[in-house]
């Protein structure tokens, strides 16, 4: 499909319009499955049961006759169970136990994001480049350079011992505390080059550093300021405040 298009029509006073359009520009990944020798509809994916269990949970919050509306929790708990990515069996399993169409279920799987559908690092890093982040602290271009020197990788690609994969990805919801990543399910915030290489080397040893905000002994347990609160520093009032007892 081409990038872009135009087209000049000929309008009923004579002139010459021209209309433009554009492609679907959502990810970098391609919408179609090619079969590779790690994911095709021959390998097979079953559901521990342990998972099977979880299935059945997950499906019954969900009215009769409406169980596809479990397919991204499904999904979520496949890509779980397969080292973080989606295979197109796992998506058939999906489809399967929900007595969906396959091509429902790949056009969840494409939609979103958070659907890995080739295969990742152990420890996927998602690092957030948009304005607040880039503008937050040491900017979050400064900790991706630190990221790639660290790993010695480029954006989308993993290393060669198959621990570490890197995405640039849009706003995670953490601008407060910019700049950021993601790593697998868990947030570092407040990042500078050297909170990052603790970070990606303490994983490298097999541990895991603490999540949320990196900024020392200043710690904050959320997105609170950094030197400490700036209002409501006295303990509510109650219901009712304000209101007059004779009303």
């Amino acid at each position: 499909m081409l990038s872009s298009f135009r087209k000049a029509v000929l309008s009923s006073a004579g002139h010459i319009r021209t209309f433009y359009g554009s492609a679907n520009v959502c990810s970098d990944k391609m919408f179609v499955h090619r079969d590779t020798p790690d994911n095709n509809p021959q390998l097979p994916f079953e559901f521990t049961p342990e998972n099977i269990k979880r299935v059945n949970t997950i499906i019954a919050n969900y009215p009769k006759g409406h169980e596809a509306a479990a397919c991204i929790p499904l999904l979520d708990l496949a890509q779980r169970q397969n080292n973080n990515w989606l295979p197109i069996s796992a998506m058939h399993k999906v489809a399967e136990i929900l007595k969906m169409p396959r091509m429902r279920v790949y056009e969840v799987a494409t939609f979103y994001t958070m659907f890995n559908r080739e295969p990742v690092g152990k420890y996927f890093v998602q690092i957030c480049t948009t304005t607040p982040c880039i503008l937050g602290g040491v900017g979050s271009d400064v900790i991706l350079e630190a990221i790639k020197n660290n790993l010695g990788i480029d954006v989308g690609h993993t290393t060669k011992d198959k621990m570490f994969t890197l995405a640039e990805v849009e706003c995670l919801g953490a601008c407060v505390n910019a700049p950021m990543v993601q790593i697998n399910d868990d947030y570092y915030e407040d990042l500078t080059v050297d909170d990052i290489n603790r970070i990606l080397n303490t994983l490298r040893d097999g541990k895991k550093p603490n999540p949320g905000p990196q900024s020392g002994q200043n710690n904050r347990f959320a997105c609170e300021p950094k030197t400490g609160l700036t209002s409501l520093k006295e303990p509510p009032t109650g219901p009712g405040f304000g209101v007059r007892a004779d009303l």
